[in-house]
């Protein structure tokens, strides 16, 4: 038993051993092969870079322009002395909102093979108004409300300055109109700079300025694209509610930032937004003078409520009214519940007034009509 028990051993040993043996020879081939010797090894190939995007070619017509307007030395002279240049950035009209729609001529019309012709222009603000006949072909609609615009006034009575089509939208470079940020540098604060820079220091103004924040109102949400109308008149003062209350009506929007959605229910509950609903469309002779949203708040400088503070924000009401309300003493926009209805938490005292009134009128008018009722039956009955 001891002899079979130490034979067995040791082929357990020599078994064990030869297996070691065949398995770490195995591992070194294997290693040899994935990592050979450094001076056997080729020479490492860096990837190379993908090559920049090509520019997008443009259209044979319009390559056909810029084979002269490629030039930034060229320019035009005026009868007046002043000179433009002719020079066309090609990435503005890559990147242009007409890129994929006009070619050149399609603006640019009425050029013969000598190139250029025409009768000289005086200046350079007489080209810029010719290009304003040039957008009505495509933009009718349009160009028919600029001419209820008070800056079409302007240029009737000769006032070049005022803006056209190509001063707000640029000309070969015209970008998505809906941009308000683009809307603002471009176009209004390059006329209006000290009101655009009250603007920016705004509650409005300066979340979008500063924040890119797009929710709040920009020059065109309330003096509209090309109808802009004089802004002195009765008449957009009055209309001063509607256009604060289609942002601060609605629930979504105004949820976002905690405010309360009933500052326009409420101002047109009252006396003041009652009047300027029914007058705001009579005529001009007719209208009667409230007080609106601009007169308490601000118009391009309106700031927070929060941040201005009650006693400061109370200061200010005090001021509005005392424009009408002669020697207004310094309590009374207290009388005033502000722009919220009573509730437990504001007001409880009108609230608790309000809702015993809210019961005992029906069950008055109930108990009226109950009671001639009653003595009309009992006439005809003879009783």
């Amino acid at each position: 038993m001891r002899r079979r028990r130490g034979t067995s051993f040791g082929w357990f040993v020599w078994t064990t051993a030869l297996l070691l043996t065949l398995f770490a020879s195995t591992f070194y081939a294997q290693a040899t092969k994935i990592s050979p010797p450094a001076q056997n090894a080729p020479p490492a190939t860096a990837t190379p870079p993908a090559p920049p995007a090509a520019a997008k070619p443009l259209p044979e017509k319009v390559q056909y322009c810029m084979d002269c307007h490629n030039d930034k030395e060229q320019t035009l002279k005026f009868t007046d002395g002043t000179t433009m240049s002719l020079y066309v950035d090609p990435a503005d009209l890559e990147h242009s909102v007409h890129s994929k729609q006009l070619i050149c001529t399609d603006c640019h019309a009425k050029y013969d093979n000598d190139h250029p012709s025409g009768k000289p222009l005086p200046g350079r603000r007489a080209y810029t108004t010719g290009t304003y006949e040039v957008c009505k072909k495509c933009h009718f609609d349009t160009y028919t409300r600029t001419l209820e615009s008070v800056h079409y006034e302007l240029l009737k009575e000769g006032i070049d300055t005022a803006p056209m089509c190509v001063d707000c939208h640029g000309a070969h470079n015209i970008q998505p109109p809906h941009q308000k940020r683009a809307m603002m540098s471009r176009s209004c604060a390059v006329c209006h700079e000290a009101v655009y820079k009250t603007y920016a220091a705004s509650v409005h103004g300066s979340a979008l300025v500063k924040d890119d924040n797009q929710d709040v109102p920009a020059c065109s949400d309330c003096h509209t694209h090309h109808q802009v109308q004089q802004p002195g008149t009765n008449k957009f003062r009055l209309s001063a509610p509607d256009t604060c209350i289609r942002c601060h009506s609605n629930d979504k929007l105004m949820s976002k930032y905690g405010i309360s959605t009933t500052v326009g229910t409420t101002y047109l509950a009252d006396f003041h937004g009652t009047t300027a609903s029914l007058s705001r469309n009579l005529s001009e002779d007719k209208q009667q003078i409230v007080v609106t949203c601009n007169d308490c708040h601000g118009v391009h400088n309106i700031a927070s409520p929060k941040l201005k503070g009650a006693d400061v924000m109370k200061a200010t009401v005090t001021a509005a009214c005392a424009k009408c309300h002669k020697e207004t003493a310094q309590t009374f926009p207290s009388a005033w519940l502000s722009h919220y209805p009573p509730s437990p938490k504001h007001a409880p005292l009108v609230w608790v007034v309000q809702l015993f009134y809210s019961f005992f009128i029906p069950f008055a008018v109930t108990g009226l009509i109950l009671h001639l009722l009653l003595h009309v039956y009992r006439m005809s009955s003879g009783r």
